[in-house]
């Protein structure tokens, strides 16, 4: 077998608009595609006894035991490799269960599609797959238990921690999208003006200046002390002759950390003596230069939590520890707390592993244990000074047993330093009486704080205290999105998403979009290229400038990754035609509507589709839609618009040549459609369709018609506003027509507008594209024959694996299936083949060009117009001069 390629998607999907992390691979399963799996000796009982968890699959059966009986039966291997990438993924702890095999078109060839966590484990478990497979056919030993631990520790690797993880978890039961920043550890909450950034508890509302105040032990130290915050008493030394003056002055027990750390890090408790002070001084040193020593202060380790300056959790920690049963060695107490499956290697689960690091080292040597002392039973030995959970340590929740003065004091610790998110460490006896009573302190304040111990502690009420945080950057009444608008259809995606942006720019909006010509912020170009994909839209809603978002959603883009977004407000569906057809799985209009239908389908419940009444292919999406319909058609008269408009619906309509809307028993008359630039004097009725598709987006978002006719009248087309589309330069003996129209749909609808011109003499550029079908190639000439009366057929730079010459053949065969008779001309290069038809254009003639180059195109065009404009001018000035001289040659025979 054989993997031709792996995506996974991230929104709205062909295969499911719910299940928006899919793993898709292309896979050739070459001469399996002739051996379903009863005529592979063995395999049957191969697989169940390598994955007999494959049982509860039930698999198109609908019973346990249902996938074996397809096997045994015999299915295709595909088909196998979809639930084998399913259960690894489970086996390794993961929550999937979503999947597809469907055979592509080509012999051989399945898309595979099953669900994953996260892209990286979701494509490792896709080769997983595929390998045990063919290892299952084979009959190669296969270490099942060695695949699901890459998988495990690639999905480990690549989520996000515990604090972040409930922070998204949160925001997603709030209905607040997010976004993972190309950093990996930040994540974007909310679109484009109302997003906020989260990097762990970092956010985009957290002061650099209080993260550096807290982190400077020495200065925050002061800075409490000076505010009445009861703090231990020490010193900040650089040396270990200072350290000595330090130790003398304060005596013993101590506390060494660094000045500058995190988690804990380089930080020994307890110290009782000068040697085990220089000790913890050299460990602090490799974390800072400048050491803290402060008197130790007797009693337990308390994390308090404030968010927003409000006090909200508080957790008792208690360092990595193992407790003696009088048989087992240290190292293998260790290794039987290490099994619980709730400690991990980081901060993937609720607690970490114990690990003997340099503080555990420390404290067997003061004790004289070694890894292999056995300890006596129920003696508890600390392996670290500090009780952080990154440590190994373990944590209970008091939150309900703190006293006032001490939530108190907390609370104004956080809005003093700045801290929008603020750990407090605090060293007392209990917390159900102020420190003043107990002797207790507080010891540090830390940027950043882990909420692991919050959320799951070991021992007592877990607390949401994500809720908080999402309370503070998302208040009641904030919003967190802006209203997303998808274009979609086979023709006219980019012109619609271009006048509806320029709609809503008009009515005050800061409008991005994204169209097969590049990105565009406030008309601005912010990324050149094909940018109809899901990607292309993301920049768009990461953009904090913008507040509305028009994105066209292409074909391609949905297929390789799905939408970019989770769901929109507005959905446009300008038509479904036959182009791209026999790609990617999509082999004819009915998939290919299924793959459009995407769009509307991902508008959330209280939004619009906006769909073309006039295309019953469209028209029937609004069966497969959760939300509001709205109609357009040329035809106001058209039983669908009607029973639309009775049942209450928005349709927009072409009536007595006036854009109209009907919204239930109201009639707004938007504009005369020979006034609006982009219908070209109303002749051009693909261009109209896209006209009212517009209007109606616009009048969802509470756009009013007489603002919508303002702009409609104001959207003048050009190469420049809309290039490769309609755009006309005219010349002193022709014109030239240039647009894309490289579909037969496309081209029947210029043939259209050009019926009710008068040009003596039309010739048209076409193309055939090589990864189309030779069907629509041949549909093309056809329609090509009846349009113009010669015709030059040119070729794309890009042959798209065609050989030279190839499409041009096939064009011709449409050409003489056709019962006129143009005169025909093969140029390959498109602007050879265009200087060839101006050079032999008669007067009167007009020149389509299919075009594939647009801006080379239009840079001739208007170097063409430059150099005519300069010859008029010098034709002026030599006619002024002329005539100059005859005047003075008149005056002076008059003298």
């Amino acid at each position: 077998m054989k993997i031709l390629n792996i995506k996974v998607t991230n929104g709205p999907n062909y295969w499911s608009i719910n299940k928006k992390r899919l793993v898709v691979m292309e896979l050739d399963i070459e001469d399996l595609e002739t051996q379903p799996t009863d005529e592979i000796k063995g395999f049957y009982q191969r697989i169940k006894k390598a994955i007999p968890s494959l049982w509860e699959h039930n698999c198109s059966e609908g019973v346990p035991g249902g996938f074996f009986s397809r096997v045994k039966r015999g299915t295709w291997m595909g088909h196998v490799v979809e639930h084998i990438g399913i259960e690894i993924q489970v086996l390794a702890g993961l929550q999937v269960g979503f999947g597809r095999a469907r055979g592509t078109g080509v012999k051989g060839h399945y898309n595979v599609v099953f669900e994953c966590v996260d892209a990286e484990s979701g494509h490792l478990a896709a080769e997983k797959a595929v390998l045990i497979a063919q290892q299952l056919v084979d009959g190669i030993d296969i270490d099942i238990n060695k695949h699901v631990n890459e998988i495990r520790e690639m999905n480990s690797a690549n989520m996000p921690g515990p604090s972040t993880t409930s922070l998204l978890k949160e925001a997603a039961s709030r209905g607040i999208p997010y976004i993972r920043l190309e950093d990996r550890s930040t994540y974007q909450l909310g679109y484009g003006r109302f997003q906020k950034k989260i990097a762990a508890t970092i956010t985009s509302s957290t002061s650099n200046m209080a993260v550096e105040l807290a982190c400077d032990k020495e200065a925050c130290h002061d800075f409490l002390k000076e505010m009445s915050v009861p703090v231990a008493e020490g010193d900040v030394v650089e040396s270990i002759e200072e350290l000595k003056v330090s130790v003398k002055s304060l005596g013993f027990p101590l506390v060494v950390k660094p000045v500058s750390g995190n988690q804990g890090r380089g930080v020994t408790t307890n110290i009782k003596s000068e040697k085990e002070a220089v000790a913890a001084f050299e460990l602090a040193g490799e974390i800072s230069e400048r050491v803290i020593v402060e008197r130790h202060i007797s009693g337990l380790d308390y994390r308090l939590l404030t968010i927003d300056g409000k006090f909200v959790a508080a957790a008792k920690r208690t360092p990595a520890h193992v407790v003696g049963d009088g048989f087992s060695t240290i190292q293998q107490l260790i290794n039987i707390v290490n099994k619980d499956s709730g400690r991990g290697e980081n901060h993937d689960n609720i607690l970490t592993k114990i690990k003997i690091g340099p503080s555990a080292i420390s404290i067997l040597s003061q004790k004289g244990y070694t890894l292999d002392t056995v300890l006596p039973r129920d003696k508890i030995l600390y392996l670290d000074y500090a009780a952080n959970l990154s440590k190994g340590g373990t944590a209970e929740d008091v939150t309900d047993n703190v006293h006032p003065e001490i939530a108190m004091m907390a609370a104004r610790i956080g809005r003093m330093i700045g801290l929008d998110i603020c750990g407090i460490d605090v060293m007392a006896s209990t917390l159900n009486k102020p420190l003043h009573e107990t002797g207790g302190v507080v010891l540090e304040v830390n940027a950043a704080p882990g909420f692991r111990m919050h959320l799951s502690p070991s021992k007592g009420k877990p607390r949401n205290v994500a809720a908080p945080v999402l309370d503070m950057l998302f208040p009641k009444g904030q919003k967190s999105r802006i209203p997303i608008i998808a274009v979609t259809g086979t023709n006219g995606k980019t012109t619609t998403t271009r006048l509806i942006s320029h709609i809503m720019k008009g009515a005050g909006r800061k409008v991005g979009y994204t169209t097969t010509d590049g990105v565009y912020v406030n008309d601005e170009l912010i990324m050149k290229g094909d940018c109809g994909g899901p990607k292309s839209a993301q920049i768009v809603l990461k953009d904090p400038g913008v507040d509305t978002a028009v994105l066209e959603c292409a074909r391609g883009g949905i297929l390789r990754l799905g939408l970019g977004f989770d769901y929109c407000d507005v959905a446009v569906v300008t038509n479904v035609a036959s182009d791209h057809l026999g790609m990617k799985g999509i082999n004819d209009l009915k998939q290919m509507s299924s793959l459009k239908s995407v769009v509307p389908e991902s508008v959330h419940p209280s939004g619009f589709a906006v769909l073309n009444a006039d295309d019953d292919r469209v028209y029937s999406m609004r069966n497969r839609v959760r939300c509001s319909v709205v109609l357009f058609s040329l035809e106001p008269d058209n039983p669908k618009i009607m029973s639309h408009r009775e049942a209450g619906g928005i349709s927009v309509v072409l009536k007595d040549q006036y854009i109209t809307i009907l919204d239930g028993e109201s009639v707004h008359v938007v504009e005369h459609v020979e006034n609006i630039p982009l219908s070209f004097k109303g002749q051009a009725g693909f261009m109209i369709e896209n006209i009212m598709a517009s209007v109606a987006a616009a009048y969802t978002q509470n756009i009013s018609p007489a603002q919508i006719g303002e702009m409609l009248c104001s959207f003048v087309p050009s190469p420049e506003k809309t290039p490769g589309r309609m755009n006309l330069f005219s010349f002193p003996n022709y014109d030239i027509l240039v647009d894309y129209a490289h579909n037969p749909a496309g081209l029947m609808a210029v043939q259209q507008y050009l019926k009710s011109s008068s040009y003596e003499d039309k010739i048209g550029i076409v193309c055939g594209l090589g990864d189309r079908r030779d069907e629509d190639s041949i549909e093309l000439g056809r329609i090509a024959a009846e349009t113009f009366d010669k015709i030059i057929i040119r070729e794309d730079s890009d042959l798209r694996g065609k050989a030279a010459g190839e499409t041009t053949e096939t064009i011709k065969k449409g050409i003489g299936n056709s019962p006129f008779s143009p005169s025909v001309v093969a140029i390959a290069n498109e602007k050879e083949a265009l200087q060839y038809a101006m050079e032999n254009a008669l007067p009167g003639t007009l020149i389509m060009l299919c075009v594939e180059n647009i801006d080379e195109v239009i840079s001739m065009m208007q170097k063409k117009k430059s150099e005519q404009q300069h010859m008029k001018s010098r034709c002026l000035k030599h006619s002024v001069q002329r005539i100059r001289i005859e005047n003075n040659i008149s005056a002076v025979m008059n003298i």
